[in-house]
């Protein structure tokens, strides 16, 4: 026995350090951590998902019920108005006639479905009620109707009730009548049924819960060893000394449960694949291993740089491999040098790239002393404008046209495509000057041209930066190029500019500004202002324009002109403007039922998927009503994309928003657009306005816009109105509303509610 266990052990060695042994090892170990991961993260993502949607069924609990009672508390508010208000009954109370009392309750009591309708004297005498009522629980509802108490969650006994009361007066309070229902099994169970899972409502008193569930958060709790949510929320109490809350639970342990199947497959699944890539894993290593000797001594003798060949012998992968080795040895050469071109050319245009750009102006710029060199920034105009309306293949084609005028333009110089519709030249300014040959390259590129049976009439913008004199590196030459290129587009397509280091430091200060304008969101620096709209019919203010203003620590107020391009730029004006509209919402809510909040959209905050998505959270944590939210808009968004446009328009209608066509009039399709989508208002542009009194035209314009604004349903709002003249001609072309500085400019959040307040003075002065 001794004797066979040294060969044992020899050959036990021998197996774990072959290359076979290690491959299945490796293989199932990787495959059995794998499984591992994908339980552990199943298991987690289960748990963690289930979590997430109890707490947010329990969240969506709780606001249906404050919303069903809210409800119900209006509908038994109504109905004691109602009755506290009718001449026989409150006769019958200042008399104390109490069968009239009692037939009155009664009967409304049966009409209405209430389990009680009763009224309570100021002496403290409940007529009316069914069943027996506690002195002391009379006692205390008397004080708490006293102390103005009008609805909520009312104990009385041992049964909790949404009660609502409304008082007696002959002219006197002399009582007050009592509606209500009893919170009971049956509600509450009809209450659950608004929920996707069962969370067991109870209304509780807050006595009976420890000060931790009274956040109103969802709290974990172990409940006879299964984990249970726990979410209590304060509801409306008619006593004040008895606050009550509505409890919420659920078990997370039983939600999990449904999963464990999944999971246990999921584990059996693993170990059965760890033993199938074991296996597989030793067929495929043994197969391989044999030959890998043969191809290990074949590229010693290439890295050597023998010529060398590896016999095929098998048509499987492994002879592919060889046959594959045998090209590789003659085509590696080639391939290199496919490797370096590609690596330094364009695959489209077959023109040098980025990096080559640079390596060529490191030797310019250490080979061109006596001789003054130039680097063109090129950037195609409206290229956007070919891909999008003639397709991608035709762009294509057009940038191959483009590179081919560059290099016949240049001839023997050095032209690069950086990327998209960017193109760059090194010029040499041996026999012409620069302003020449700019001049020269506009002309040739402007050249109409003919790509894929389509007429093209491309246009470029250039910028110019001089070797040695902005810059003797490439990439301050490059960036100082490119500044240029930017400040020619900005000032007018068509154009060239030579860099100027003013251009520079415009560029530092607008990449500051960007860096301000992260700081003002952040640190909350940007603020609203609120100019009023006059509805002329109504005489007075039917809305309020927000508007954005940024004040900057150091510069002070920031206009609006000087940083909402570069967040439109930037992509800044998403965050800001969803931002604008939660902070208009939490001060619209405030203000009276009439009064609405407008909100401009910008046109990328417009296309941005989650507009929706904020309207809606901003509804909901403020409570404002949709109908006071209304956006506008400006005629630039149906210009890419009207379909989409469109889609996106109908789908908020569908929150209930109401949307306003801004600027109308300044676009070229504003009738199409009224016809495609119905705008709850038009706003005229001030333009129009400022030429009333001294263009008869403008009058006429104004009064052909209110005419079709009326026929198709849709307001009119005059902007920029500014003296009396011309309110009197807005009013008489049956313009329905007015916004300007005649009646007031933008105002601060705290003078609204001086404006709402204000005398019949300010409205008689403009509807007069």
């Amino acid at each position: 026995m001794q004797m066979l266990r040294v060969p044992l052990r020899r050959l036990a060695a021998r197996i774990a350090g072959s290359l076979t042994t290690k491959l299945t090892l490796l293989y199932a170990l990787l495959f059995a951590v794998a499984m591992a991961l994908i339980l552990t993260a199943a298991r987690t993502g289960i748990s963690s998902y289930a979590e997430r949607m109890v707490k947010s069924e329990m969240i969506a609990g709780a606001k249906v019920f404050d919303r069903v009672a809210a409800m119900r508390y209006a509908q038994l508010g109504d109905a004691s108005k109602v009755l506290a208000a009718d001449f026989g009954f409150r006769s019958a109370v200042a008399t104390q006639d109490a069968p009239t009392i009692a037939s009155a309750l009664d009967s409304l009591r049966g009409r209405l479905d209430l389990d009680q309708v009763f009224l309570v004297t100021t002496n403290g005498e409940v007529i009316g009620f069914r069943g027996k009522l506690a002195p002391a629980d009379a006692e205390a509802l008397r004080e708490a109707l006293e102390d103005g108490a009008s609805r909520g969650v009312l104990r009385l006994g041992a049964v909790l009730f949404n009660a609502a009361a409304a008082p007696v007066k002959a002219p006197v309070t002399v009582g007050w009548v009592v509606f209500g229902n009893a919170l009971d099994g049956g509600e509450m169970a009809d209450l659950a049924k608004l929920s996707s899972i069962d969370l067991s409502p109870r209304v509780v008193p807050a006595a009976t819960l420890p000060a931790s569930e009274r956040s109103g958060a969802a709290v974990e709790q172990d409940v006879a060893g299964e984990r249970v949510l726990v979410q209590a929320s304060p509801i409306a109490s008619f006593r004040s000394d008895e606050p009550q809350y509505l409890l919420l639970q659920y078990s997370l342990t039983h939600a999990l449960a449904d999963y464990a199947p999944m999971l246990w497959l999921l584990l059996a699944c693993g170990f059965a694949g760890v033993g199938v890539v074991g296996a597989g894993s030793w067929l495929l290593a043994r197969r391989i291993t044999r030959p890998i000797a043969v191809l290990d001594a074949a590229a010693r003798r290439v890295a050597r740089g023998d010529y060398a060949e590896v016999p095929v012998e098998t048509r499987d992968e492994l002879g592919t491999l060889a046959d594959s080795f045998n090209r590789m040895v003659n085509d590696i050469g080639e391939r290199e040098r496919q490797i370096t071109h590609m690596a330094l050319h364009d695959a489209l245009t077959g023109l040098a790239n980025r990096t080559l750009l640079r390596e060529h102006l490191l030797q310019a710029a250490r080979g061109s002393a006596g001789r003054q060199q130039a680097l063109f920034y090129l950037d195609l105009d409206n290229f956007k404008v070919v891909n999008d309306t003639l397709g991608h293949p035709t762009g294509d084609a057009l940038l191959c046209e483009i590179a081919r005028r560059l290099t016949d333009f240049t001839g023997d110089g050095f032209v690069a495509r950086l990327g998209g519709d960017e193109f760059a030249l090194v010029v040499d300014d041996d026999h012409r000057s620069l302003d020449r040959t700019a001049h020269e390259l506009l002309r040739v590129i402007a050249e109409p041209c003919s790509v894929n049976g389509h007429r093209i009439v491309p246009g470029t913008s250039v910028g110019i930066a001089i070797l040695h004199v902005d810059g003797s590196d490439p990439v301050t030459l490059a960036r100082n190029a490119d500044l240029a290129l930017y400040r020619a587009k900005h000032e007018g397509r068509g154009g060239y500019r030579f860099f100027e280091p003013a251009m520079d430091a415009e560029a530092q200060k607008r990449r500051q500004m960007e860096l301000d304008l992260h700081d003002a969101i952040t640190e909350g620096q940007l603020s609203l202002m609120f100019q009023p709209l006059f509805n002329l019919s109504e005489s007075r203010v039917s809305a309020f324009e927000a508007l954005l203003r940024w004040n900057h620590p150091v510069r002070g107020l920031v206009p609006p002109l000087d940083f909402i391009p570069l967040a439109e730029d930037t992509g800044l004006i998403i965050p800001i403007g969803d931002w604008v509209i939660r902070e208009a919402c939490r001060v619209a809510c405030n203000w009276p039922e009439h009064v609405r909040i407008a909100v401009n959209v910008s046109p990328v905050q417009f296309r941005s998927p989650g507009l929706s998505a904020v309207i809606l959270q901003a509804l909901s944590e403020t409570g404002l009503s949709p109908q006071r939210l209304e956006l506008e808009i400006t005629e630039s968004l149906f210009i890419d994309n009207p379909e989409t446009t469109l889609a996106s328009l109908h789908s908020l209608r569908a929150l209930g928003v109401r949307v306003a066509l801004d600027d109308f009039g300044t676009g070229y399709s504003s009738l199409s657009y009224l016809r495609a989508f119905p705008f709850d208002k038009i706003k005229i542009d001030r333009s129009f306005i400022i030429d009333l009194l001294n263009n008869d035209g403008a009058t006429a314009i104004i009064k052909s816009i209110t005419t079709l604004a009326e026929a198709l349903g849709m307001e009119t709002t005059a902007e920029g109105v500014e003296n009396a003249g011309q309110l009197d001609i807005l009013r008489e072309q049956g313009c329905s509303h007015i916004q300007g500085f005649y009646f007031s400019k933008p105002v601060h959040e705290a003078e609204v509610s001086t404006m709402l307040g204000m005398d019949a003075a300010e409205p008689a002065r403009i509807a007069g």
